[in-house]
């Protein structure tokens, strides 16, 4: 097990510099995780470096479901609908305390992009080729069945719905977990890390030189095989290398999501719905709030400044009143939102929703190895199939034996319950617990749920506070600087709590006390406080206005 906490981050650095490893990935998002736990579990000596904060990028701010891909249906992509419906089910099962399965209403009206039968047949064909097991396997509404579960739903010309089960996830929180577990698995991860100049042997790479964003310092990292995986950033990690054959490039897609609380939208049901222009929407109760999205448009700008415009959200807004006529939801009524970029292979002449989200693996003839597209659904088969490309390189150039790959079975961290089906009494355990240390139940219920089986580390932390901080927002923050390798405010209140889209209201109650405590800890001077407080306040600026 190597540290994971921010506190012990420059010995993690250091330990970069000193040793050799046999894999180093560039890109701390999903994919990047995925690599880093299947390498190590394999017994690879492995690291990685992200130039942000884990799941900054596409893992923080997709649609947060990890989905079986009834979308690819209507694109004959029988292959990618097979391959993630059997993945979505591992995800889960691995990781059961940050994913959930969820009943999705597919309501079709006279005139719409499905009828009865496309939607019955559809349906049918996606729980065969997924695998669906016979719980969650679809069943057609009529149309008062329909309104009883969605009565939001647009009465006018409405013919009935299907009804399927898809699974929400936290993006971000997932991510963090698996890099957790890679950690745990003796992974050396660092984050705030940019990889800047490769090193090269007989022509091949051997090595990156990193820059350290937090420190400033530079330290050079010798790896036999190294990994990109910056999702967005792909096409500016191969540009370090110079000019290549490799012809293939990304283009962005742009995908945003506005949340509401639930008084003004008073979401139950989660619906799958279809727009005048042809495009499916998703809209997703959440702990008291509901999520809409997303648009799906090119973009050519910069993918670390992601905000929504004022065309991006009278899009959904107008997609909302459309489906969902009976509400009266103006821009004012937008709690918070997120926008995102969605890295895709380029191809010629073809809309953002017509490019497919397969991923591709390449590699340079200078050794570089990129890993590009994909979903978030299948990110533990597109690292498995990464890491038996380099398995193979390795096997052959060093006569050395690997495992093969463990993590259809591997519990993520914080998933060791013993799969979904323990769920429900690891539950009532762990509030129990909670409250015999002094949580209500329903802290106890939310640490466990964002925790899993970590959360008796929760509730053992020590309540040490230096400010007025409440001791609920305390064990999270200082779970996240001693477990989750939380830098800045900005990591604990956007990717490893989700308050930023979900309860933003919290994020400004917190915000004094979440600086001031981590200003303590760190040590960080006037300026460096300052600094921080306007990265924190930029942020909640960027989730609750447009531009």
């Amino acid at each position: 097990m190597t540290s994971f906490s921010s506190l012990e981050r420059e010995k993690t650095v250091d330990k970069l510099a000193t040793e050799e490893f046999d894999l180093l990935i560039i890109g701390g998002g999903i994919s990047g995780a995925g690599i880093a736990l299947d390498a190590t579990a394999r017994g690879l000596k492995t690291a990685l470096v992200e130039m942000q904060d884990f799941a900054s990028g596409t893992s923080s701010r997709s649609t947060k479901l990890v989905h079986g891909g009834l979308r690819y249906l209507k694109q004959f992509q029988i292959k990618e609908v097979a391959e993630l419906g059997k993945e979505r089910a591992i995800v889960y099962e691995n990781g059961p305390h940050v994913t959930t399965p969820e009943w999705m209403i597919l309501p079709f009206h006279k005139g719409g992009t499905f009828g009865k039968y496309s939607t019955s047949l559809g349906l049918k064909v996606y729980d065969f080729l997924a695998g669906v097991k016979k719980s969650e396997r679809r069943r057609m509404l009529t149309k008062e069945e329909t309104l009883e579960k969605a009565p939001l739903v647009k009465k006018e010309g409405l013919l009935g719905g299907g009804i399927y089960v898809e699974y929400r996830t936290d993006d971000a929180r997932l991510t963090i977990e698996v890099m957790k577990a890679a950690a745990e698995k003796g992974a050396t991860i660092v984050n705030y890390a940019k990889a800047e100049t490769f090193i090269y042997s007989q022509g091949k790479i051997t090595g990156v030189q990193v820059l350290d964003t937090i420190t400033t310092k530079k330290v050079t990292i010798k790896a036999k095989k190294v990994v990109n995986a910056a999702g967005p950033w792909v096409d500016d990690v191969k540009r370090i290398e110079g000019k290549t054959t490799t012809v293939k490039h990304l283009i962005l897609s742009k995908g945003v999501h506005l949340v509401f609380d639930q008084k003004d939208f008073p979401l139950h049901q989660a619906v799958y719905f279809d727009t005048p222009d042809k495009r499916m929407i998703f809209a997703v109760p959440r702990d008291g709030k509901a999520y809409v999205g997303t648009t799906d448009t090119f973009y050519k700008g910069d993918p670390k400044v992601m905000q929504i415009t004022e065309k991006d959200r009278s899009y959904i807004l107008n997609a909302i009143h459309y489906m969902f006529p009976s509400l009266e939801l103006t821009a004012e009524k937008v709690e918070s939102s997120w926008a995102g970029v969605r890295p895709l292979i380029h191809e010629e002449g073809k809309s953002p929703s017509e490019v497919s989200r397969k991923d591709e693996i390449w590699e340079s003839e200078k050794g570089l190895i990129t890993i590009a597209g994909g979903k978030l659904t299948g990110y533990r088969k597109m690292a498995e199939t990464v890491v038996d490309k380099i398995v193979a390189q390795l096997s052959q150039e060093e006569i050395r034996h690997f495992n093969n790959c463990v993590t259809k079975n591997l519990p993520i961290s914080g998933g060791d319950m013993g799969g979904s089906s323990n769920m429900n009494r690891f539950m009532a355990q762990s509030i129990e617990k909670g409250q015999s240390v002094g949580f209500s139940e329903q802290h106890s219920r939310h640490l466990a749920t964002l925790y899993g089986t970590n959360v008796n580390k929760v509730f053992a932390i020590p309540f040490e506070a230096h400010t007025g901080i409440p001791r609920i927002l305390y064990v999270k923050l200082r779970y996240a600087i001693d477990h989750e390798m939380v830098v800045k405010p900005t990591d604990f209140f956007v990717r490893r709590t989700g308050d930023m889209f979900f309860t933003i209201a919290n994020v400004k109650a917190g915000k004094t006390d979440v600086l001031d405590e981590m200003a303590y800890i760190f040590g960080w001077t006037d300026v460096e406080l300052q600094r921080y407080e306007k990265e924190l306040v930029d942020e909640i600026s960027t989730a609750t206005t447009v531009k």
